[in-house]
């Protein structure tokens, strides 16, 4: 999928269940943990889960601190019982011993995600939550998720829109130190949204943005001669980026 695309080809149901936990990430924090506690994870899921994250977690060769972390949140977050954390932990480490994954893993999920898309989905997340614990994915982590959500018989799209919201919410930190945008994709998360926002929230989000690092309401604060600057790149990176917006959407 190209950086300014904006099909949303995804099947009606599918489509709707992936709307509402994208906005239940969101409101998690993107915690994928989180969004455990509160959308929970059929049992039948997690043995498929476990692997994944131990597959992604071996894509460059060493298994870090963060991989084995965050599959502990996750089974604090599914309160698993002794039993069924050692269940968990054997998925993990066979996910993290194979080479490729085997033909028939996931296959309840690839069954039933057109009927019931809501486990494969939130089971995707979990896996794109894993994918970027060091920030954005280098291309083994993220091939390797992709090649877990394609078995689950999910559009590769969907790992895109997952990441695209991490990229939005979570990696940018400092847009004033980023380049000028040249994509749309590039341009929606300088100001924190993606390319399912219609023009109406993302318009939105500019004026929020802007407002915040706006001259007058800084001259308010005692700001450093440092931090004014930053404050004006801050609001020029913000401009541009509306700007490219803008013109895409009028096309």
């Amino acid at each position: 999928m190209t950086s300014d695309s904006r099909d949303n080809s995804l099947p009606a149901r599918m489509e709707a269940e992936f709307s509402e936990l994208l906005g239940e990430l969101s409101a998690c924090g993107h915690q994928a943990n989180e969004l455990l506690v509160r959308t929970r994870l059929p049992r039948w899921c997690r043995r498929s889960l476990f692997f994944f994250l131990g597959y992604i977690a071996k894509s460059e060769g060493r298994v870090t601190e963060k991989d084995i972390g965050f599959a502990e949140t996750l089974m604090k977050a599914l309160k698993l019982s002794g039993r069924q954390r050692r269940k968990a932990i054997g998925s993990f480490r066979k996910g993290k011993s194979a080479e490729r994954i085997p033909a028939l893993k996931a296959l309840g999920l690839k069954l039933t995600h057109r009927l019931w898309p809501s486990p494969a989905l939130r089971v995707a997340i979990c896996l794109c939550h894993a994918a970027q614990l060091q920030g954005r994915p280098e291309k083994p982590r993220r091939y390797r998720c992709e090649d877990a959500i394609d078995q689950m018989g999910l559009p590769i799209r969907v790992s895109d829109d997952i990441l695209e919201s991490y990229a939005c919410k979570v990696w940018i930190t400092e847009p004033e130190s980023q380049p000028r945008p040249s994509t749309f994709e590039q341009a929606c998360q300088l100001l924190g949204v993606t390319r399912r926002d219609s023009r109406e929230v993302i318009k939105r989000a500019y004026r929020k943005k802007v407002s915040e690092c706006h001259p007058d309401k800084l001259a308010q604060q005692k700001l450093s001669p440092a931090e004014l600057a930053r404050a004006k790149d801050r609001l020029l990176r913000y401009q541009q980026a509306w700007e490219l917006i803008s013109q895409r959407l009028s096309v």
